[in-house]
């Protein structure tokens, strides 16, 4: 086992595009290394790994779904970080925490027992969206929180923002590294703490088995939903035999009120994936992922779970 692993934390906003950017860094992963991605969405079914998942050797991913990350001595991510680690064995770890959560708060927790010796902090990137800033959009309290202490400020989403308005911008946060992208692009030779190298060594605390998952009905899903003060998540996993009309998932997203939607679907165009933010169209792409088609939709309050279930499963295509 390996010990002070490089660890990155790659924060930010919801849809400020922290799984974008993460997807651009792993694009660039030496060959020789294993990296090991540990992710956090609000929501209890899990998307960002699918997303991610390209089918890349050297890359192990794990969820913690269902709120945030900053309670980090909770079972759910010590099991889930420890078996990780003991499965990858990486040379370097990315965290990616909810977009609703407490960046500042897990920073101090990672840097605590029983991770001291394991994890070796880098400086944390900060994800913010260029576009909404300069448009007056406020950041989270606890994501403002977070940008002193950040190594690095990528201002996504910058491609509309003239030089004047970069500057007036910038003159707003604090005097951290700023780099200006879009779609998440960021040179591998930027991530804060590049250069530092895991050791050999102990192995991360002791976790509990994984335990198989069995599908007892294909044809049934399997739903989650969850209300806290942030907002209202549901979501589906679907057996990967199911198969769902492209036309009708979208028509029915389109009059839903959500703030996020995140999905990775097999149609009858192939495995797709998508994500957006308040009812923009769905940015669709080819997904790797063959496990299980997903999705999951954030509202700012709780709705009608059935009507929900109903809408999604009336996207099914006969078998």
């Amino acid at each position: 086992m390996l010990k002070n692993i490089p660890t990155h934390l790659i924060a930010g906003p919801l849809g400020a595009g922290k799984t974008s950017l993460i997807h651009q860094l792993l694009a660039q992963k030496p060959a020789a290394e294993r990296w090991a991605v540990l992710i956090n969405e609000f929501g209890q079914i899990g998307l960002d790994a699918a997303l991610l998942d390209s089918g890349a050797d050297g890359i192990a991913f794990a969820e913690v779904a269902g709120g945030c990350l900053c309670c980090v001595n909770g079972a759910p991510f010590r099991v889930g970080l420890a078996r990780l680690l003991r499965k990858a064995r990486p040379d370097r770890l990315l965290i990616e925490p909810s977009g609703l959560g407490h960046p500042g708060e897990l920073w101090r927790q990672l840097a605590a027992p029983p991770w001291v010796g394991v994890l070796a902090l880098q400086p944390a990137v900060l994800v913010l969206d260029a576009a909404a800033l300069a448009a007056g959009e406020a950041l989270p309290a606890s994501q403002a929180e977070a940008l002193a202490a950040a190594g690095l400020l990528v201002l996504n989403k910058a491609e509309s923002l003239d030089e004047s308005a970069r500057i007036r911008l910038a003159e707003r946060l604090p005097p951290r590294p700023l780099y200006w992208t879009c779609q998440g692009a960021l040179p591998l030779a930027l991530l804060p703490g590049l250069a530092a190298r895991a050791e050999p060594g102990a192995g991360p605390p002791g976790e509990a088995p994984e335990l198989a998952e069995v599908w007892l009905d294909p044809g049934r899903p399997v739903c989650a939903s969850q209300v806290r003060a942030e907002g209202w998540s549901i979501g589906w996993r679907w057996h990967a035999s199911q198969r769902f009309a492209l036309s009708a998932v979208q028509r029915w997203l389109a009059g839903l009120p959500w703030r996020r939607a995140k999905l990775v679907l097999r149609t009858e165009a192939g495995w797709l994936s998508g994500n957006a933010l308040n009812g923009e169209p769905i940015r669709w792409q080819p997904s790797e992922w063959r496990r299980d088609s997903r999705l999951e939709l954030i509202f700012a309050d709780a709705g009608d779970e059935a009507a929900l279930q109903a809408g999604m499963t009336a996207c099914r295509l006969p078998e």
